[in-house]
């Protein structure tokens, strides 16, 4: 029997519907949602009655609380930094609680799914914990997500690091916006490119980056600051990495090409195939998309800025 992970995040209601939009694309596998702020109208239409419960009519009607359930191979740590980044990113207040499992456990048992992972043509994955593996001709990407977002084997992020390998020539320059536990800039240092910048608004992120950089012996090459990119990164790279939510790529795409360098490319993932057109339409406003990638349900586009 499977042990599913349960993670119940506590949002104001008026922010539920963006809420459950990013907490849907963080887990897949199904949400439940307990919202009370329109109690009395939707018993009356749904049942037809007048009576409720008296611990109904005392629930919090400000507060909506949506519960994810991830399967024992999703990493929790990874989940609930994602969440929590994507939520923080649209200002979106929020509590987030595990449940029916002990801190200790959700921490750790979900790293026995975790296995070194080939990535494109020429790189591996490996957990640092992972000791029996054989990459062959394949750069090896020692990884430790710990809370950071980031292991690899998310759909978004191996879709980020194929078009990423593609673009990239040696000796870019590479900024990653959003860049939790460094996975993107540290695989484009492997892989050739001269300076990696990751940022992130999450300084558990930022920290997990610097030492992902470290553990991969690239520390000298590869800088994370924390807060806005807008506001703390400056100059201009050969590639832009954003592999975030939907609504914050199209916020992003109005002012990135200001780090983009004459050329650069610009690679989009996080973007989940249902959003995959609005995307792409206002990204496009700005940029030539000159190659789109969709799998596992899930949306990777690479572009150019217009007149380039």
């Amino acid at each position: 029997m499977k042990h599913w992970t349960e993670i119940k995040i506590a949002v104001g209601t008026k922010d539920l519907d963006r809420a459950e939009e990013i907490i849907g694309e963080a887990a897949p596998n199904g949400i439940y949602i307990e919202d009370y702020s329109d109690l009395e109208r939707e018993v009356e239409e749904i049942a037809h009655i007048d009576l409720i419960d008296e611990d109904l009519l005392s629930k919090d009607r400000s507060t909506a609380y949506i519960h994810a359930y991830l399967e024992p191979e999703q990493s929790p740590s990874e989940a609930v930094s994602a969440i929590s980044e994507r939520l923080s990113a649209e200002s979106i207040l929020h509590e987030t609680q595990l449940l029916d499992c002990a801190e200790e456990d959700w921490r750790n048992n979900w790293k026995k799914y975790f296995k070194p992972l080939e990535v494109g043509k020429g790189l591996l994955i490996r957990p640092s914990w992972y000791e029996a593996y054989d990459p062959g001709e394949r750069k090896v990407l020692n990884i430790d997500p710990g809370l950071a977002f980031g292991t690899g084997g998310h759909e978004t992020t191996r879709l980020c690091l194929e078009m990423c390998e593609k673009y990239m020539k040696p000796g870019d320059t590479v900024l990653d916006v959003g860049c939790g536990s460094g996975i993107l800039g540290i695989a484009a240092l492997l892989m050739g490119a001269s300076r990696a910048v990751g940022v992130d608004i999450d300084e558990v992120a930022v920290r997990t980056a610097a030492e992902n950089a470290e553990l991969n012996g690239v520390s000298d090459s590869f800088e994370a600051i924390c807060g806005s990119f807008t506001d703390k990164v400056s100059g201009k790279y050969d590639i832009v990495l954003a592999n975030i939510v939907a609504d914050a790529i199209l916020f992003l795409s109005k002012g990135v090409a200001d780090f983009m360098k004459d050329g650069a490319v610009y690679i989009m993932s996080g973007i989940i195939d249902s959003r995959a057109d609005e995307v792409k339409s206002g990204v496009s406003e700005y940029f030539d998309i000159i190659e789109e990638h969709i799998d596992g349900g899930w949306a990777c586009f690479a572009a150019k800025h217009r007149g380039e």
